[in-house]
């Protein structure tokens, strides 16, 4: 893909697309915004092809819905939140429960699930305070305390 082969970008897309979709889908449950990200990020890939494909599809597509809901954020009311449809486990839930075990992977799922999202969006989607407060529709200023809160609640489950 890095050299212009379409036939790769094509089965990237193929393989990628239908798990990448999902997670977007989870923050937001607007199909035109969702349906924007996903395109916009494939032109970020096309563009700049390299590196591993999971991870810098993710984080693509994570910086293109926050940029998003900036967009949108002058115009109208916050796009729906897609938590009361039903969904597959969220991408986040899957790779924690399969990178991270044992007293880590138990302290992280019985932390609350707002905190829960705060982490996973500043650790494991690589999201600044700010790109998570956009992400999450809460304030920097809260997105810091959860943070906190979820690093003491972590500190205070692993001693």
């Amino acid at each position: 893909m890095a050299k212009g082969d379409r036939a790769a970008f094509q089965e990237l897309y193929r393989r990628m697309s239908p798990w990448l979709a999902v997670r977007p889908r989870r923050r937001c449950g607007d199909e035109q915004i969702v349906a924007e990200v996903m395109q916009e990020t494939y032109l970020a890939v096309w563009r700049a092809a390299g590196g591993s494909a999971v991870g810098w599809l993710w984080t693509i597509a994570a910086r293109r819905l926050v940029d998003a809901f900036r967009r949108r954020a002058h115009h109208a009311e916050p796009p729906p939140a897609a938590a009361g449809q039903p969904m597959a486990p969220a991408a986040e839930e899957e790779a924690l429960a399969a990178t991270v075990g044992g007293d880590v992977g138990d302290a992280l799922r019985r932390l609350a699930p707002e905190l829960r999202q705060v982490l996973q969006a500043m650790v494991l989607d690589g999201l600044s305070v700010r790109e998570t407060s956009v992400l999450l529709g809460v304030p920097e200023g809260t997105v810091k305390t959860r943070a906190r809160r979820a690093r003491t609640e972590m500190r205070r489950a692993l001693a």
